[in-house]
């Protein structure tokens, strides 16, 4: 359906593709996978016919719908969320928001006009463009439309509201509702996973695994790709080359197609050296002159095996944070509401040393509410929330990136949080988390969302506090650093209280579960894995299987 041969682009000075072939069929559901800066997004740009390679043919089969959905959503403003997923189908939504303005002069006549003759061309108008729209079974398509966007954790009220109020992750979620409506024959998905809830993941992860067009997608959420892609595509040093089976299946065969290449590339030297060796002993005999010159046309003619690509895989390692006392934070009675909207009624929590909480919730439920209450961000309306002995705290939330001054460099920022540190400690840190060579010299105020939240997370973590409170601390960080962060977090030695909607990261390092449901607040003894199997849901409320 979908075709790439022989391409070759370049941006700039930079060599993207060299030479490169994919392809994707009817039913395939393939994830894109290679590192920042490598091209995904170009091949995906390129495949949607919004860019063109330099040199090579990129066919798409003739008739053949495409859905492209990009972290760049556009401006939005002036109409419903409801309507603005619609306009992706066509002249529908341009229907709907007739209907409904002639809806309005029907019920005041003050909009009709001057008289009946203004009202009777209103009315039918009106049965005009009804006409119309039921023939477009435009008010199936409406239905479907709240479907999806009640699918992507959208309430009635924020669906029939003005979408340019929304915020930029909301904004997201209806671009690529627009695209999962249209139902096109492929649908391209550029980091789809970004900005959802837990929710909405496994709602999106069901909407995917039923879908039959041609998928190419790429993400950062490891579970998620797991279970849908049954092919990868990885982008490595100009060239494209595929995979069977899922992500995890993926990262095996690339380690033993490396330890391989490895094995033949030393296998190579050591012939070379031993030839090298007789020519270099041998080379100035007569006679032995004309196996010297037979060896080295030998040498001559051997194609080199080169040596695999190394991925930098930098691990961070902590430092022994200090010990706390053995009850790290206490909620007693808490209650909490915002308006009319009560959120905690009599809270009781008591968080113990070396305990790692995860709170689970739909949205609205209140997990970043009781973040903020442990870490002094906001106040109970009535009970009490008291830190215990010799704990110290690291917060890490969604505007902890505001507060980076944009004018310092990456450098100047961690130098001015641990001016003791030295230089080479700091730059092996920044490599750590992502920053490596120039990158250290960039200005805060130019790095990305994910650049941003590992710099923070840098900060937060040299000097390691003993309670760590984490708000979705693995939002726009790519998989790398994920699996950095996971297996730092593993040997930490102190206490965790975090949201996340990743699943690999939940089960990796929670061993409690506090669970906020409209039915009440329950906890868990075990991590999230052993949540998973004995409530048999993933996320509270919904259960295996639900759309």
């Amino acid at each position: 359906m979908i075709r790439l041969d022989n391409i070759s682009k370049q941006h700039g000075h930079q060599i993207l593709f060299i030479d490169a072939s994919m392809g994707i069929q009817k039913g395939e559901k393939v994830g894109l996978v290679g590192p920042n800066g490598a091209g995904k997004t170009t091949l995906f740009r390129m495949s949607a016919g919004e860019e063109q390679p330099d040199d090579g043919q990129v066919t798409v089969d003739a008739g053949m719908t495409i859905g492209y959905f990009s972290q760049d959503v556009g401006e939005m403003s002036g109409k419903s969320a409801v309507a603005a997923v619609m306009d992706g189908v066509g002249p529908v939504s341009e229907l709907a928001a007739e209907m409904a303005r002639l809806e309005a002069a029907m019920a005041d006549p003050a909009l009709a006009g001057d008289g009946a003759g203004d009202m009777d061309a209103i009315v039918e108008r009106y049965g005009d463009v009804q006409g119309r729209f039921d023939e477009l079974d435009g008010y199936a398509l409406d239905a479907r439309a709240r479907e999806v966007l009640a699918g992507l954790s959208f309430s009635q009220e924020r669906m029939d509201g003005d979408v340019g109020l929304l915020s930029g992750g909301w904004k997201m979620r209806v671009a690529l509702a627009r695209i999962l409506l249209m139902r096109p024959d492929g649908m391209l998905l550029d980091e789809p996973s970004n900005h959802l809830d837990l929710e909405s993941l496994i709602w999106l992860e069901d909407f995917l695994k039923k879908y039959d067009g041609a998928l190419l997608m790429t993400s950062h959420d490891r579970e998620f790709m797991n279970r849908i892609i049954g092919k990868v595509v990885e982008i490595d040093g100009g060239s494209l080359t595929t995979y069977s089976g899922n992500f995890d299946f993926y990262e095996q065969q690339r380690a033993l197609f490396e330890r391989q290449r490895q094995a033949q590339f030393e296998r190579q030297q050591a012939m070379l050296a031993k030839e090298l060796k007789f020519i270099e002993r041998f080379k100035a005999r007569a006679s032995h002159a004309a196996q010297v010159q037979s060896r080295v046309k030998k040498l001559d003619k051997i194609e080199k095996v080169e040596p695999p690509r190394r991925r930098q895989a930098v691990q961070f390692e902590f430092r022994a944070p200090p010990r706390s006392g053995d009850d790290v934070a206490s909620f007693r009675n808490v209650h909490k509401g915002y308006g009319s909207q009560p959120i905690y009624e009599g809270l009781d929590l008591r968080v113990r040393r070396k305990e790692r909480w995860c709170v689970l919730g739909a949205n609205g439920a209140g997990k970043s509410t009781l973040l903020k209450l442990v870490a002094g961000a906001t106040e109970p309306d009535q009970g009490t929330v008291t830190l215990g002995s010799s704990v110290r705290m690291g917060y890490f939330a969604q505007h902890s990136m505001d507060l980076l001054d944009g004018d310092d460099t990456v450098f100047e920022s961690l130098d001015g949080s641990f001016p003791q540190a030295g230089q080479g400690a700091l730059r092996s840190l920044a490599g750590c988390f992502g920053f490596s060579g120039d990158d250290v010299e960039k200005p805060c105020r130019v790095l990305s969302g994910g650049e941003k939240a590992r710099l923070v997370m840098a900060k937060m973590l040299f000097d390691p506090p003993n309670f760590l409170v984490l708000d979705e601390p693995t939002n726009h960080l790519d998989m790398a650093t994920k699996e950095m962060l996971v297996a730092a977090l593993a040997d930490f030695e102190g206490t965790m209280l975090f949201v996340s909607h990743d699943r690999h990261f939940l089960a990796a390092l929670s061993n409690r579960v506090l669970e906020l449901t409209p039915d009440g607040i329950h906890q868990y003894g075990g991590g999230y894995t052993e949540y998973v199997a004995r409530t048999g849901q993933e996320a509270p409320g919904l259960h295996p299987g639900s759309p």
